[in-house]
C-alpha cells in the first residue's frame, strides 16, 4: 500500500513538473505583450496595449504575417495536390521495388535536412534565378516537404475501396473525374492533415526565407522576427513578445478549425 501511494505521488509530481515545463512559456506568452515592461518572469499583466500599437506601426510587422500565410498557404497547396496525385497512383499501381522506393524517400528527406541540402539548394536557386521570388521558394519548400507527405497519404488512399472507382469508371469516368469526385471526399481528413502539416512545417521556417529572401518587403514573420532586437543584440521583449503573440494566432485559429472538423482521425470517409 505504501509503494502504491510513493508512486502515485511520484507520478503526480512528474506530470505537475511536465503541466508546468509546457504551460509557463504559454503564460508568459499571453501576459508578457500585455505589460508595459516585461520581463523573463511570469507576472500579472497591467492591460496595456501599447506595446500592440508599436508593433502595428512597424513598418513589416503585418506584411511579414502576410508573407508567412502567402509562403505557408502555397506551399500546402502545392503539396498537398502532388502528393495526392503520386500517393494514388503509388496505392493503385504495383510498380516492382514500391515499397522500397517509398522508405528511401522517407528516409533520404529525414536525412538529407534543410540545413544538409543548404548549398546545392542556393546553388540551384542561383542557377534556375530563383532568388528573392516568393515562387522559387514555395518550389523549394514543397520539394522538401513531398516525400513524407507521399508516404503519409499513400496509407489514406490504401484505405479507400477500390470498389468505388470501378463503378466510377463503368459509368465512363476518366482517372482525374475518379480522383477528383471518388477519392478526394473519401481522404479529405489525410488532405487535411498533409495540408496543416505543410502550413506548420513553413509557417516556422527560418532558415530557407533567410537565405533566399533579399528584399526585406518579402520576408516571412519568421525571418523579420530576428530583427526585433536591439542595437545591442538585447531582446527587445516588449516587441518580441506581442509579435510573438500575432504569429503564433493564426497556426492555433487553423489547428482549432480542421481539428473541430476532422478532428484529426487518421482514417478515410469510410466507416467501418
Amino acid at each position: 500500500m505504501t509503494r502504491f501511494v510513493l508512486g502515485r505521488i511520484g507520478f503526480s509530481t512528474l506530470i505537475a513538473v511536465l503541466l508546468a515545463f509546457f504551460t509557463l512559456p504559454l503564460l508568459w506568452l499571453a501576459s508578457a505583450p500585455l505589460t508595459s515592461d516585461p520581463t523573463y518572469k511570469v507576472s500579472v499583466p497591467d492591460f496595456t496595449w501599447e506595446n500592440f500599437q508599436t508593433i502595428l506601426e512597424h513598418p513589416y510587422a503585418l506584411p511579414s504575417l502576410y508573407n508567412s500565410l502567402v509562403l505557408s498557404v502555397g506551399t500546402a497547396l502545392v503539396v498537398v495536390l502532388l502528393a495526392a496525385l503520386a500517393a494514388y497512383a503509388l496505392s493503385r499501381v504495383h510498380l516492382p521495388g514500391r515499397d522500397v522506393l517509398l522508405y528511401v524517400l522517407l528516409l533520404l528527406s529525414s536525412i538529407i535536412t534543410g540545413t544538409a541540402a543548404m548549398v546545392p539548394l542556393f546553388q540551384l536557386a542561383v542557377d534556375l534565378q530563383l532568388i528573392d521570388s516568393q515562387f522559387g521558394l514555395i518550389l523549394i519548400l514543397s520539394g522538401g516537404l513531398l516525400p513524407a507527405a507521399i508516404f503519409m497519404l499513400k496509407d489514406f488512399m490504401d484505405a479507400t475501396p477500390k470498389s468505388y472507382e470501378e463503378s466510377a469508371r463503368v459509368f465512363g469516368a476518366t482517372p482525374l473525374q475518379i480522383v477528383r469526385h471518388v477519392v478526394v471526399p473519401l481522404v479529405r481528413p489525410g488532405l487535411a492533415t498533409i495540408a496543416v502539416w505543410s502550413v506548420a512545417n513553413v509557417w516556422g521556417n527560418f532558415l530557407m526565407p533567410f537565405l533566399l529572401l533579399r528584399d526585406v518587403e518579402k520576408q516571412p514573420a519568421a525571418v523579420i522576427m530576428y530583427t526585433l532586437y536591439t542595437e545591442g543584440g538585447q531582446a527587445n521583449l516588449r516587441l518580441l513578445s506581442t509579435f510573438g503573440l500575432l504569429y503564433s494566432v493564426p497556426v492555433v485559429v487553423m489547428y482549432l478549425i480542421v481539428s473541430k472538423k476532422y478532428g484529426f482521425r487518421f482514417h478515410g470517409g469510410i466507416k467501418r
